[in-house]
């Protein structure tokens, strides 16, 4: 069985989602580690090397992203605007916007205000907000039930701890379909078995900052990438696409 889980073609352009002289934002696809990492010997290409082969320039990228997750990435193209808009990111001046399925009926609002743990121990608070965009039941039996039901929410983290939307979803039983090892691995090969899907269903769909020059609001958006739309179709009979217009 061919199993389609999305691997960054080097061969293929980065898509350009925004660009100015100093700012250019990418829609990173899943998969894709931002920069070099010592836990992930396995990859070979990453964000920033293939951006700036692309640019033919230096880039800077002023936040990350889990390999896992697709979507906004912004990067600075000189090291004064990195700085900037580092600090923007850490103080929580940049508003960001994330999509994801998850398993189960999430409520129609919460507020999830649970502290994180990082990994030397210390405790972080962490909040993110989440909105259900749409429901879905569908034929598939899983476990003792006949059926399997999904949820697509908008998450938007008040604060930006590592893995904090994977954790808090989990951590209200309705984890992120594709995450691993936060995720339920049941409901992840239940995906890997019907559908031939092992993308982490999370996608970071919007961020807007205030430009530190100008002063004028800068709001980039990322369409959803192709295996997380192949599955809003799978999930979502009949969904409207206009509620991924965030």
């Amino acid at each position: 069985m061919e199993v389609s889980n999305v691997v960054p073609d080097p061969r293929q352009p980065l898509t350009l989602l925004y660009q100015t002289v100093d700012l250019v934002a990418i829609n990173k696809p899943h998969g894709l580690l931002v920069h070099r990492s010592p836990i992930a010997s396995d990859a070979s290409e990453f964000a920033v090397q293939l951006l700036r082969d692309q640019l033919g320039q230096r880039v800077y990228p002023v936040h990350r992203l889990d390999r896992k997750t697709g979507g906004v990435l912004l990067f600075a193209l000189i090291e004064a605007m990195n700085s900037v808009m580092q600090q923007q990111f850490a103080e929580g001046a940049v508003d960001k916007t994330y999509l994801a399925i998850v398993r189960g009926y999430t409520d129609d609002e919460q507020v999830i205000d649970y502290p994180l743990r990082r990994d030397d121990g210390v405790v972080q608070d962490a909040v993110t907000a989440l909105k259900t965009l749409q429901r879905a039941e569908i034929p598939l039996p899983f476990g003792k039930h006949a059926t399997s039901r999904y949820s697509l929410v908008e998450l938007k983290p008040t604060t930006g701890r590592m893995h904090q939307l994977r954790k808090h979803m989990a951590h209200i039983l309705h984890p992120i379909i594709g995450d691993r090892p936060h995720g339920c691995n049941k409901q992840n090969k239940l995906f890997l078995d019907q559908f031939a899907m092992n993308t982490m269903l999370l996608h970071a769909s919007r961020i807007q900052f205030t430009h530190p020059q100008t002063g004028e609001p800068v709001v980039i958006t990322a369409p959803v990438q192709a295996e997380f739309s192949r599955m809003l179709t799978t999930l979502f009979s009949g969904y409207d696409s206009s509620i991924l217009q965030v």
